[in-house]
């Protein structure tokens, strides 16, 4: 059971909670970190136990295994905090423009009106993989707890990208080994989504290259590398680390559209209903 700490006062008092925090700076944005994780205007703090460390598992076939359990992190709640010290997104105007105006109606982030968050984002919610060894594999899926059961599909069968593509919110992935490290090669990405809460922005040129390295039990780095020039003026890379969720956690049932207060109950118009936000 994830358990929630609430603070009021000198009151402590455990409560359960449906989905784990994420940790600033890999999906956070930017939120104070406490002892045991986020802690967010109420005074909450996410528990959780160190992430192990140790050599990581291996399948049969000698591969690293990435999918004996959940992930939490790994991905952008802030873009730009992936990049290294000193850097700046490298954003056309136009880019930069639309963010700005971004900023001033997070409402209309895609993400709280129940639709998938695209790649790189992550959610507070956790994910994992799916790999298949005992045969030739031909796929490997991301399934993420988070908004609608979402899921990503990679084709491992070495198989290139179509010539033509319709653009979709995951795209489409192609996946190899490189020694221990999982590269990831997507296009055809729709330009509907937000790369993070702060709506920074990319087009339908964009071309995302992931690098999944589990560096010891509880830890996998993921080194991305954003090529889009569309939206920005040079290639550039960002990197998140994730951390290895309690054994025992499982991906739990979560349907956004079935208790979502956010959207139009929440008194607000529907981004993709007005089309000079699209």
């Amino acid at each position: 059971m994830r358990t929630l700490l609430v603070v009021v006062g000198a009151v402590v008092v455990s409560v359960p909670v449906l989905a784990q925090g994420i940790v600033s700076g890999q999906g956070g944005g930017g939120e104070a970190v406490g002892v045991l994780g986020p802690v967010n205007a109420l005074g909450q703090e996410i528990e959780r136990p160190p992430a192990p460390d140790g050599p990581p598992p291996r399948l049969p076939d000698g591969r690293i295994d990435l999918g004996d359990g959940l992930w939490i992190g790994g991905g952008p709640g802030d873009m730009a905090s992936g990049l290294p010290k000193g850097e700046l997104l490298p954003l056309l105007p136009w880019a930069k423009a639309l963010m700005d105006d971004r900023a001033r109606r997070p409402q209309d982030d895609p993400y709280y009106w129940c639709l998938p968050m695209g790649v790189p984002r992550v959610t507070p919610y956790p994910w994992r993989f799916v790999q298949n060894y005992t045969i030739k594999p031909t796929h490997m899926f991301i399934l993420h707890e988070a908004i609608i059961h979402t899921y990503r599909q990679i084709f491992m069968d070495g198989r290139p990208h179509p010539s033509e593509l319709d653009p979709t919110w995951f795209g489409h992935s192609i996946g190899a080994w490189q020694g221990d490290t999982l590269v990831i090669d997507t296009v055809g990405y729709n330009d509907k989504f937000w790369f993070d809460r702060k709506g920074t922005p990319h087009t339908t040129q964009l071309h995302t290259i992931e690098r999944f390295t589990r560096i010891n039990r509880g830890t996998l780095v993921n080194n991305i590398t954003i090529d889009d020039p569309g939206a920005y003026s040079r290639p550039f890379t960002v990197t998140f680390n994730a951390r290895l969720a309690p054994p025992g956690d499982e991906l739990m049932e979560n349907f956004c559209q079935e208790n979502n207060q956010f959207g139009v109950a929440g008194g607000h118009t529907h981004p993709f209903a007005r089309p000079e936000q699209k």
